[in-house]
């Protein structure tokens, strides 16, 4: 199964660990990552070459085929919205996890779409276990 993972690119980077940490939880559970490389340290350059309309359509490709989208909302991030409604309109469950004290937008704190999980968390202990627990019940 595949799960779209969704982060902070050009909105900022400081979550970039905590983005890995979550893409190698999601692959060692046996999860198909198409995203994954947007938790690396060279996604700005490798995506840096592709053309606007390249990302979009790539980007809105995996939504809609993968099962799942996960996101890490920490940062804010035009795209990472706009990923959450793409997911929402069509019927994906999304997971969307942010660390403790962080502001989040009240459009995402107030949706309540019946498959959207919003989850604070302290550490990665915390978040995989309730990241788990959810993926667990859309296997």
């Amino acid at each position: 199964m595949k799960v779209y993972f969704s982060c902070s690119i050009t909105g900022g980077r400081t979550e970039q660990k905590i983005y890995q940490s979550i893409v190698h939880h999601l692959e060692e559970q046996g999860w198909e990552v198409p995203t994954a490389h947007l938790a690396g340290e060279r996604v700005l350059d490798e995506d840096g070459e592709l053309e606007a309309w390249e990302v979009y359509q790539r980007d809105i490709t995996w939504v809609k085929e993968s099962d799942i989208v996960v996101v890490e909302a920490s940062t804010p991030s035009h795209g990472v919205g706009y990923e959450i409604a793409v997911a929402e309109f069509q019927q994906k469950p999304i997971f969307c996890c942010y660390e403790t004290g962080r502001r989040i937008s009240k459009m995402i704190l107030g949706n309540d779409y019946q498959y959207l999980q919003i989850y604070a968390y302290r550490s990665t202990v915390d978040l995989f276990s309730a990241l788990d627990a959810f993926l667990q019940d859309f296997q």
